[in-house]
């Protein structure tokens, strides 16, 4: 994968704007500007959008019609400086007449695989909860109409847990 890069410039009070080596601009701001997400948003929109990527391909690599993805990220953090994240829920949302084992299993293999952005936050302070839910229409072939589940528990990396909060 190599380098990524990311050059920043500050554009008054806590308003900065981030260019991405792939050529895009991210505005980052604190609630008191508020003219874009705060950077531990970004966080979660990251993890977001890297365990969704997985998924999608996961799921089309096991031929599974779905007729729509979504994924739900919430987060708590720590109250005190440095307020990193201690718990992650991560729920991937299917609809169709999917396979429940193609489901759990493309989940599973995002968050203990592929998801260099999961394995990262992992590493880390935070519990990831990684769960799905299948919407499936009425006389489904591949199970109940409405299905969920928890697939699998990543983190805190255990060495992070015995010492001191930095």
């Amino acid at each position: 994968m190599g380098e990524k890069r990311v050059s920043l410039r500050h554009e008054g009070g806590l308003r900065f704007v981030a260019a991405t080596g792939s050529g895009h601009d991210v505005v980052v701001d604190n609630s008191t500007g508020n003219t874009g997400p705060r950077p531990t948003e970004l966080v979660l929109v990251a993890l977001a959008g890297c365990t969704a990527m997985d998924v999608v391909e996961i799921l089309a690599k096991k031929r599974q019609l779905f007729t729509r993805y979504a994924n739900e990220v919430s987060g708590i953090q720590r109250e005190t400086a440095p307020n990193v994240f201690t718990e992650i829920t991560v729920v991937h949302v299917v609809e169709g007449d999917v396979e429940t084992e193609a489901v759990r299993r493309s989940v599973e293999l995002s968050a203990t695989k592929y998801c260099t952005v999961s394995a990262q936050i992992a590493t880390g302070a935070a519990r990831i909860s990684h769960r799905y839910q299948i919407r499936r229409p009425a006389g489904a072939v591949n199970g109940p109409v409405d299905e969920a589940a928890e697939v699998v528990v990543t983190g805190p990396l255990k060495e992070l847990d015995s010492g001191p909060a930095a």
